[in-house]
């Protein structure tokens, strides 16, 4: 918890945003890079001598409707763009998620935050992640300087991709002032397809058989017992669902189709409209363990075996992604959590209960390092984010 004393400043151009980084780095002074703070809780940090918020710089710049492009600085919330690009019938398809009543914070998410979080929902089996919507961008590196990257435009082949190195930084590299992303028509409809009393295995097996099929299904996940009591479902058995989305008539022929596929996993219900929308919302937010008091994890791994890694480690699991990502509650040690995750190819943050993210290690350890030392070789932002125990 910061020391409420710290000096919160404000900027509200890219210029005051660079003299604010230029002076800390002139006084050795270190630097906390917050935008909507939501997430500000996770994980540990070096102590700091302010707090650089992003709040004032809430402009939209561009929104080109007919381009699929929207440009604007990153302090905007990400529950206005949502309003703002609904109107004309579009979304943003990475579906970022808020984690405000899972991570108990005030605030609002801003789109800096979300990028350089790189936090993705549900869709990202079939939209992609946040850092594949991510066009362009303007920053100010922790040496003071101004840099952009990428453009405004969808494809776009000059210079490095600079993106997916700002996407999942957390604010450790550059101070992201102004960004481009891709948005993408919304859907006509969805529908969802519930199974029930599938085991974890059983539930990967239907999951998979629904993604490498002809089918389209925009979200798959699988919440066993603890998770399906919880709302907006409060199931007595655990539950498999799989979301379609389009033309009306589209997801009805898809759907009728999926269920022809999947009937030998047993019973089939549906949820449409607004019930489908809502349920996907509950899985996005990670409702199910809000509240919880124990360590929280959030588990990336191959999707066809992702069961495993919750089930090498006791405790309550949440299958999102058609098993890719995996949420787990449980008391046992970080070491022991991180090494099963690498064990099966994937890797593991911490949300609630202790430091976020592993020590650096090895190879991937030592590039992280020069990477940071290129971008921020004084170490003013964001100090010890993600450098692990």
């Amino acid at each position: 918890m910061l020391d409420e004393a710290i000096k919160v400043l404000k900027p509200s151009s890219p210029e005051e945003v660079c003299a604010i980084v230029a002076e800390a780095g002139a006084a050795a002074r270190h630097v906390e890079v917050v935008g909507g703070g939501t997430k500000r809780g996770l994980g540990g940090m070096d102590p700091v001598d302010a707090v650089l918020s992003t709040a004032r710089l809430d402009r939209i710049v561009d929104y080109s409707p007919e381009e699929l492009t929207l440009t604007a600085q990153a302090g905007v919330r990400i529950a206005d763009l949502e309003r703002l690009v609904a109107a004309k019938g579009q979304m943003l398809a990475f579906e970022p998620p808020r984690w405000t009543r899972l991570l108990s914070a005030l605030g609002e998410p801003t789109l800096g935050g979300i990028l350089a979080a790189n936090l993705s929902g549900p869709r990202r089996i079939r939209a992609g992640a946040a850092r594949d919507h991510f066009l362009g961008f303007e920053a100010v590196s922790g040496r003071g300087e101004a840099f952009k990257a990428g453009g405004r435009v969808v494809k776009n082949v000059t210079g490095y991709d600079l993106m997916k190195l700002m996407a999942g930084s957390w604010g450790t590299l550059a101070v992201l002032t102004e960004v481009t992303i891709k948005v993408m028509p919304a859907p006509r409809a969805e529908a969802t397809l519930l199974l029930f009393g599938l085991a974890d295995v059983r539930a990967s097996e239907a999951m998979t058989a629904a993604l490498n099929g002809p089918f389209e299904v925009s979200a798959a996940a699988h919440l066993p017992s603890f998770a399906a009591r919880a709302r907006p479902l409060k199931a007595e058995m655990p539950v498999t669902a799989l979301r379609l989305e389009g033309f009306d008539t589209s997801v009805a022929a898809r759907a009728e189709a999926l269920y022809g596929a999947l009937k030998g996993f047993g019973r089939i219900d549906e949820l449409s409209g607004a019930h489908s929308a809502e349920f996907w919302g509950q899985i996005r937010e990670v409702e199910a363990f809000a509240g919880d008091p124990r360590p929280l994890w959030r588990l990336s791994l191959p999707p066809a075996s992702g069961w495993k890694g919750p089930h090498g480690l006791p405790g309550d699991a949440l299958y999102d992604w058609g098993g890719g990502l995996a949420w787990l509650l449980t008391e046992e040690p970080a070491a022991k959590v991180r090494a099963v995750a690498a064990g099966l190819g994937g890797h593991a943050l911490r949300l609630r209960g202790g430091e976020a993210f592993g020590p650096r290690e090895g190879a991937l350890g030592a590039l992280q390092a020069r990477v940071k030392a290129a971008f921020d070789p004084l170490g003013i932002l964001n100090p010890g984010r993600m450098e692990g125990a």
